[in-house]
Parts: C-alpha cells; structure tokens; sequence
C-alpha cells in the first residue's frame, strides 16, 4: 500500500508547507567561495586583474604595506623603552589595511579595530596621530582628516553595531557611501557581531564587514573558538553575501574589496569578506604569544609573508630593484622618525583631563577623583 503523506501549511506562512511522513528536501544551498590571485611565491595563479597590470598601482601598495611595518617596528621600540603605552602590533597583516584603505573613496566611512594603521595612513591619518593614542593621549583620535572616520576600537566588536547605524544614516540620507567595519576573528564569536550583520541584512544596509582572521583572539586558537569551518559563512545565517579571501595577497583583497564596496555602493547591500592572515607579532606588548603557540607555525606563516610576497612579483616583473627597496628604507626611516619627534615634543596631557569627555556635567562621585588626580594624591570626601 502506498504511503499516505499531508500537506500542512505553516501559520503566516503561505509559501511554506511542511510534507508530513516524507522525506524533506532539501530548501537551501550555499556555497563560499575563496580567492587569491598572487601566491606566496609571487606567482600569478590566474587571469591578472586589470587593475594589477598597472605596475605603478602595485608599487603604491608595496610602499604603503612597507611604511607601515616601519613604523610597527619602531611603535614596538617605543613602549619598550617606556616612550608608549601597551601597542597593538599589525605584523603580517599590513595587506589587509592597505587593500581596504586603497579601495575606500574619501567619503567612505571607517570603522577599524586595533590593527588597521595601513588602512588609516591612506586615510589621511598620520603616524604622529597613532602614537598619540597609544601614549594615552586621546587627541590622537581627533584627526584632522578624515574626520568622520571613527576613533581605534578597543572592546571587541563593539564597532559593528556602529557601524550598522552608520549604514542606516546613509541610506537615510540617500548618499553614495559606504561604512566599512573591520574586526578580528575573536570579534566574530560576539552578540554584537551577529546583532550587526542580521540587522545590515534586514535593512540591506551599505556596508562591507571585513573580518580580518589572524588565527588567534589573544591565546584562543581560531579552531578553539568556533567550529564553523569558515568564518565567511556567518554571513549565510544574515542573509547577505560571504567570501574568504587569502589576506595575504593584497591583489585578491583589492579585487574582492572593491567590488563589495561597488556593491554596496550602488545599493546592493552588505557583504561579509573573511581574510585569512596571521599576526606574527603578540597580540600586544603585553602579551608573550609564543607561551601558546609555536615556533613553527610562526615560521610556517612568515613563509606568507604579504610584502615578500609582493616584492617577489615585482622583482620578476623587473618593475623593482635593490636599490628602490634601499630607497624605500630611508624614506620610511626618515617619515616614522619626523613622526616619533612630533610625538614626543608634545606635552602630556594632564592627569585631570581623563574626566573631560565623561559627562556634560561631572557627577558628584566623580568630581572629588578629578580632584584628587589633578593634584597628584588621593583625597578624601
């Protein structure tokens, strides 16, 4: 006898009927894609984008990526000699920053993490600007350009629900920009993560998430944290666009970025773009990563290398030579040290002014600590 099945229609669901005593089908497929175009060798694996056939182009990237690791170096050199506070490095992640900040147009708004100084030096922000911040004083986020960028991002995915009240605000006003949201892999285990993406889903918002995974969220390995098998496809539960992009490769990352910036642009909504990296230095200077990694996954990882990787490809192009990467080397010396200098010359911030930007009015409770800091001791009620 053949088996009897029913049709039953789910309440407020008209399109949507459940087959009882049947086998279902399946209702949904996805799929993520992952892109690269320049291997670790510097060999192209395919078609050359039309952009990267301007060696001029590429050049801009490679300076940008090399600058910014000078002054990595000499940031971390500062807070080891007490010059700075605790410092977020951006080792091996330099691409990541340069390919979003050379694909952003002016104004694009940006809403980084902690590791993104690549990005914000294309913006118009200046090193000086970084060290200030990190020496603990705040003006270094009062940046005179690009002024509605938003300040470093300290807690952890907080400037992603920011950043979904940004796209709001621009699609509201019907403007032509774009809220660009970067975070680490840890920041996508957080509510407010997922509270932003299924929002910019829900409201098609202008806005491309970019989730720069370095493998690591302080000692938690990216294995230990989810067991997604990438992060990209966070996005298919939003309902908007996922990729993974080798984050190493800023030729892939410029192709991918820029087409989702395009996109959300012209009003086509949100994408989530995964770029697999890894942070080759601690997490910060208060951190001593190699307590829980090892020596050689590290140097497995350096083999990646994005500015060997592109210096490679423009040596065997013939559009780079020694004596430019010598040139190079002195122009960033001689920018990060004019930098460093301005920093220091310019005076502490007194110990009163952390109060300043608290409250309109200060309350009671607060105003006898104030006290107390601008005179340099405790006082009493």
């Amino acid at each position: 006898m053949a088996k009897q099945t029913a049709r039953t229609s789910i309440p407020n669901c008209p399109s949507v009927s459940v087959l009882q005593g049947a086998t279902q089908a399946p209702v949904a497929r996805f799929e993520i894609h992952y892109h690269q175009v320049l291997d670790p060798k510097g060999q192209i694996l395919g078609p050359i984008p039309e952009f990267a056939k301007n060696s001029e182009t590429l050049i801009g990237f490679y300076r940008n990526m090399f600058k910014t690791r000078a002054f990595d170096t000499k940031a971390i050199a500062l807070q080891r000699r007490g010059q700075l506070g605790t410092y977020a490095s951006c080792l091996g992640q330099e691409a990541v920053g340069t390919a979003i900040g050379s694909c952003m147009r002016k104004e694009d708004v940006l809403l980084p993490a902690y590791r993104e100084y690549a990005a914000q030096f294309l913006r118009g922000v200046r090193m000086q600007d970084i060290l200030l911040y990190w020496g603990g004083n705040e003006t270094g986020m009062n940046f005179e350009i690009p002024r509605r960028d938003f300040p470093i991002c300290i807690p952890i995915a907080s400037q992603a629900p920011h950043a979904v009240g940004v796209g709001y605000a621009i699609r509201l006003r019907r403007e032509q920009r774009v809220a660009v949201c970067v975070l680490g892999d840890g920041g996508t285990s957080k509510g407010d993560f997922y509270e932003a993406i299924n929002a910019a889903g829900v409201w098609d918002l202008p806005i491309v998430f970019v989730v720069a995974n370095n493998q690591w969220a302080i000692s938690m390995p990216r294995n230990a944290q989810s067991r997604a098998e990438t992060l990209a496809q966070k996005a298919i539960a939003a309902g908007i666009a996922g990729e993974q992009v080798d984050g190493n490769d800023v030729i892939a990352l410029y192709e991918r970025i820029e087409k989702a910036l395009i996109k959300a642009r012209n009003g086509h909504g949100p994408t989530l773009i995964e770029a697999l990296t890894y942070r080759l230095s601690d997490h910060t200077t208060a951190d001593d990563a190699s307590r829980y990694r090892s020596e050689s996954e590290v140097a497995q990882w350096w083999r990646a290398d994005p500015l060997v990787r592109l210096r490679r490809y423009l040596s065997n192009q013939g559009n780079w030579s020694e004596k430019a990467e010598k040139e190079l080397e002195f122009e960033s010396q001689q920018e990060v040290e004019r930098a460093v200098r301005e920093y220091l010359d310019i005076p502490a911030q007194p110990a009163g002014s952390m109060f300043d930007h608290l409250y309109a009015s200060l309350p009671e409770s607060l105003e006898w600590q104030r006290r107390s800091a601008i005179q340099g001791g405790r006082q009493d009620d």
